[in-house]
C-alpha cells in the first residue's frame, strides 16, 4: 500500500471531500498535513471581509494532522501567513512513500521544498496557475526562471485543466511528468440535492422579492476587484433585459459600491454570504450563472453551478473557460473586462429561454467528467510513474 502525505494550507471545502474519497476508494494510505485551521474554526475571511466557518464536515473520513503555525498573522493572503517550523519533522515522522503539495508560495513550503530529500522520498505537485494574463519583460523572465527551478524539485505534476497544462509546459515540465487531475467539487452532494434545492429556491426567490416570472442572473462569491462584479452590474444595466433580475450573493470590499450603483434599480438584488449547505439552493435560484473574473485560477463556483444544471458565462481569463465552457452548448465566453461583450452575451443567453435550459442540461453532462474519480485517476498515474523512474 502506497503511503501518501498531502500538504495543504488549510481545510478547504473543495478538497476535503476528495481526501475522504482517496481514503475510502483507493488503496492509498493518506495523511493530510494542514498548516492553518481556517475553515474549521470561525475566523475572518479577508476576501469576504467577515468571520466564517464552513458548515459541512471537513475533517471526517481521512487521517489528518495540524502543523503548528507560528505566524503572527496567519493566512493565505500573504507570503508569511504560513510559518510551520515543525513541518519537515512531522511529515518525515509519518514516513511516506511520496508527498503531494497543493501549493508552494509560502514561507513554510519554500523551507520544506529546499530541505526535503527528494531522492529519498519524491514530491508531487498539483496546481492551477495559468498564463491567461501573460506578462513580459525582465521581471517576467526572471520569474519564469525561478518557477522552472522550483518545478524541478517535483518528480511529477498534476494539472487541473488546459491552461494549467500550458503553464507547466512554459515552466519546463516535461510532458511525461504531467498528469491530468481535473479540478472537481463534490458532484454527488449537489446532484443528490437537486430536487430539494429547487423547492427551496422557489421560496427563497419569493423571500428576496424577485418576481416569480423573472429569470435570474447570479453572481456568487467575493465582491472584490479580481472577480469583476462591477463589470457584470454595468453589463446587466446595458443589456436592458425584460423580465430578468440580477442577484449578487456574497460580500466583500466592493459591496457598498455595488449597492450604490444599484440604487433605484428594481431588478437588482443582494443576498448575504451563503454557507456551503445553502449553495445548492443558491444555484437553483438562477437561470444563468456568471463569473466575469479577471485572473481567476479556475473558478470552482462554475463546477458547482454546472452540477446543478446551470448554463454559465465566464470571461476568457477564468481558468476553467477552456475546459468547462463549450460555447453555444452550455454557455458563453467573453473577453475579460469587455463590458459591452458581456452585455451582448447576456442578451444572447436570454434570447431563447428553452435553449438556455438545454445549455444547463449540457453543463451537467460536461461536469460529470470533472469529478473526484477523474482527479484520482491522474494522481494514481503520477504515483505509478514515479515508482518506475
Amino acid at each position: 500500500m502506497t503511503k501518501l502525505a498531502i500538504i495543504i494550507s488549510h481545510p478547504i471545502q473543495y478538497y476535503a471531500p476528495w481526501f475522504c474519497y482517496l481514503a475510502n476508494n483507493t488503496a492509498l494510505n493518506i495523511k493530510v498535513f494542514y498548516l492553518w485551521n481556517f475553515g474549521v474554526t470561525k475566523q475572518v475571511d479577508v476576501g469576504f471581509q467577515q468571520s466564517l466557518e464552513w458548515d459541512i464536515p471537513l475533517l471526517t473520513g481521512y487521517d489528518y494532522e495540524f502543523v503548528p503555525n507560528v505566524s503572527s498573522a496567519p493566512g493565505t493572503h500573504h507570503f508569511w501567513g504560513l510559518q510551520n517550523p515543525s513541518l519537515v519533522s512531522q511529515v518525515r515522522a509519518d514516513n511516506p512513500d511520496a508527498v503531494l503539495l497543493m501549493s508552494y508560495n509560502y514561507a513554510s513550503l519554500y523551507r520544506f521544498l529546499w530541505s526535503w530529500n527528494t531522492r529519498q522520498i519524491p514530491l508531487l505537485f498539483r496546481g492551477d496557475s495559468h498564463r491567461l494574463l501573460a506578462t513580459t519583460g525582465i521581471k517576467a523572465w526572471l520569474r519564469q526562471q525561478w518557477i522552472t527551478q522550483i518545478y524541478r524539485r517535483f518528480a511529477a505534476c498534476l494539472y487541473v485543466g488546459k491552461a494549467n497544462y500550458e503553464y507547466f509546459r512554459y515552466h519546463g515540465v516535461a510532458q511525461q511528468r504531467l498528469f491530468f487531475s481535473p479540478h472537481a467539487v463534490e458532484n454527488d452532494r449537489f446532484l443528490s440535492q437537486t430536487e430539494s434545492a429547487t423547492h427551496q429556491a422557489i421560496a427563497w426567490k419569493r423571500e428576496l422579492g424577485i418576481p416569480e416570472h423573472h429569470g435570474v442572473v447570479l453572481f456568487a462569491g467575493k465582491f472584490e476587484s479580481t472577480k469583476r462584479p462591477l463589470d457584470l452590474l454595468h453589463a446587466f444595466l446595458d443589456s436592458h433585459l425584460d423580465d430578468v433580475s440580477l442577484l449578487f450573493v456574497g460580500s466583500g470590499s466592493l459591496e457598498q459600491e455595488l449597492k450604490a450603483l444599484a440604487t433605484g434599480q428594481s431588478n437588482i438584488y443582494f443576498a448575504p454570504f451563503q454557507n456551503q449547505s445553502l449553495m445548492p439552493r443558491t444555484y437553483a435560484t438562477a437561470d444563468l450563472v456568471v463569473l466575469p473574473s479577471y485572473g481567476e485560477t479556475w473558478g470552482l463556483v462554475i463546477n458547482e453551478a454546472m452540477c446543478m444544471a446551470r448554463p454559465v458565462i465566464v470571461s476568457t481569463h477564468v481558468g476553467c473557460a477552456h475546459d468547462l465552457i463549450h460555447p453555444n452548448q452550455n454557455g458563453l465566453k467573453f473577453p475579460a473586462g469587455d463590458v459591452s461583450s458581456l452585455a451582448h452575451s447576456l442578451k444572447e443567453a436570454f434570447s431563447d429561454r428553452k435553449r438556455l435550459q438545454n445549455w444547463g442540461e449540457k453543463s451537467r453532462s460536461i461536469v460529470s467528467q470533472y469529478s473526484y474519480t477523474q482527479a484520482t485517476q491522474g494522481l494514481m498515474q503520477a504515483l505509478n510513474y514515479i515508482k518506475e523512474v
